[in-house]
């Protein structure tokens, strides 16, 4: 319920997609880590008031993109981007495999954990690439089960095996039949790598390659999730069980990681039997599963009527300015694959309270989380250029104790010039303008029909 200060004196609006990919304005990530992180690596350039990310120049020698040609040579039924496009990357360095990626149309999300460097999630925000924030240690992801494509931890010295290896059966958890986990080290030791090992044996992870690139003195490892239960009933050591049968694995709103494995889906009519369509083909491809595929076809036929006759010309939005956006009731994607022609990415936000509609998002080949918007969002404030609430306020009436926090919250983080659409019945909209107005948002435009109406507004610098 209270503001945060007002950025530093060195902040300004942004460098442009797709600039920012490749240069930052330092001023605006500006903290003592990034300091120290930025002089242990001579390839990452201060440069006047930028910050400059040369091209395939990264943690990884030879370049990110020799790094990733390597990656698809081992398993080359990887197909970047047409059959992997929705990835999970863990832990940050300095999100130049994200970047690589995106050239090979694969949308990677990294999730930056609180016990690392995590301030890099904020460089990551600011060139332009989807980022989390959230713990990994104890309680499950917000994600449901079985929706990566693909999961990456690069360098990655993380203890698989600990503790019953409850990190590596959440990844598990969050990997769609079938996925690839990508895991490159450099320096494990005999008894680590034998123990890494044989925990991915007991959950049945076959591995695919495993290869040392003498390029960037790398070795590579390639597992696959199993896509049937038939080789579980193989195990002679049924450690880890599998998960009881009323054991939810899409729960993850403060669920506590659990010790099992969860089955794989076996009927036709259940998500994850079947791999999605190549990209961009999935994104208009409706599942055969999904039960009430009319909602979802009326929800993108509605949305992308909006966005080309209203937003994209009516609002008085400045869209080459607009990279980073956020749906915060999103529903079936539809808003999101609406500006899937813009140059632009979108985080599908599912609150925790609504229909569980977050697997047809990552199905679809977008991305998503669940969130409770009584609380606040793992995320660094001035992340996002546009924020989008579809009658979230009138959902969470009854649930948040005033929807001034929640405001507050959209405040924290939307940059300053940044947008928020809003649409929600009148009577919600009226005190709501009121309480925008109160932070000196402008209010660039307000209609109503019908009881129902849309505010937008910009948000200025200011604090009292």
């Amino acid at each position: 319920m209270c503001l945060v200060s007002l950025p530093p004196e060195g902040y300004q609006s942004p460098v442009p997609w797709p600039e920012s990919k490749w240069k930052t304005l330092y001023g605006n990530i500006e903290h003592p880590k990034l300091a120290s992180y930025i002089k242990k690596r001579n390839w990452l350039v201060q440069s006047g008031e930028y910050l400059i990310f040369p091209q395939n120049q990264s943690e990884f020698k030879g370049g990110v993109s020799h790094y990733i040609d390597f990656v698809e040579e081992m398993v080359p039924d990887i197909e970047w981007g047409k059959n992997i496009h929705v990835v999970l990357d863990i832990g940050y360095k300095d999100s130049s495999f994200v970047s690589a990626l995106l050239d090979k149309d694969v949308l990677t999300l990294t999730l930056g954990l609180k016990d690392d460097l995590v301030d890099l999630a904020q460089v990551a925000l600011e060139r332009g690439f989807p980022s989390i924030v959230s713990p990994f240690g104890t309680m499950r992801l917000p994600f449901p089960s079985g929706v990566f494509d693909a999961i990456h931890c690069g360098e990655c010295s993380r203890p698989w095996h600990a503790n019953g290896g409850k990190l590596l059966l959440e990844l598990n958890r969050i990997m769609r039949p079938g996925g690839y986990f990508i895991l490159s080290s450099r320096h494990d030791s005999v008894e680590e790598e034998e123990a890494i090992s044989s925990m991915m044996a007991s959950i049945c992870w076959n591995i695919l390659a495993h290869k040392t690139d003498d390029t960037n003195e790398l070795g590579v490892k390639i597992y696959q999730k199993p896509e049937s239960n038939d080789i579980y009933q193989l195990r002679r050591k049924k450690n880890p069980p599998l998960c009881k049968e009323d054991e939810k694995p899409d729960a993850a709103w403060y669920v506590h990681m659990k010790t099992c494995l969860h089955t794989i889906p076996a009927a036709i009519e259940e998500r994850g039997t079947e791999w999605p369509a190549d990209w961009p083909k999935r994104l208009e491809t409706f599942p055969d599963w999904l039960n009430n595929r009319e909602n979802l076809i009326a929800d993108t036929n509605h949305w992308k009527a909006v966005v080309e006759n209203s937003y994209l010309n009516g609002l008085g939005i400045n869209w080459s300015s607009i990279h980073n956006v956020m749906d915060m009731k999103a529903i079936y994607g539809g808003f999101a694959s609406a500006l899937a022609q813009q140059k632009v990415w979108v985080m599908n936000v599912v609150p925790v309270h609504a229909p569980d509609t977050l697997p047809i998002i990552f199905e679809r080949g977008l991305v998503g989380i669940y969130h409770d918007w009584c609380e606040s969002f793992g995320t660094y404030p001035r992340s996002y250029d546009l924020l989008h609430a579809d009658h979230l306020f009138s959902r969470l009436k009854n649930r948040c104790k005033h929807p001034v926090g929640i405001v507050v919250e959209m405040d924290r983080i939307l940059r300053p010039g940044g947008w928020a659409i809003i649409r929600d019945k009148v009577t919600i909209l009226d005190p709501l303008e009121s309480i925008l107005r109160s932070l000196q948002w402008e209010i660039i435009m307000t209609f109503a029909k019908d009881k129902e109406g849309i505010i937008c507004a910009q948000k200025t610098t200011w604090r009292p």
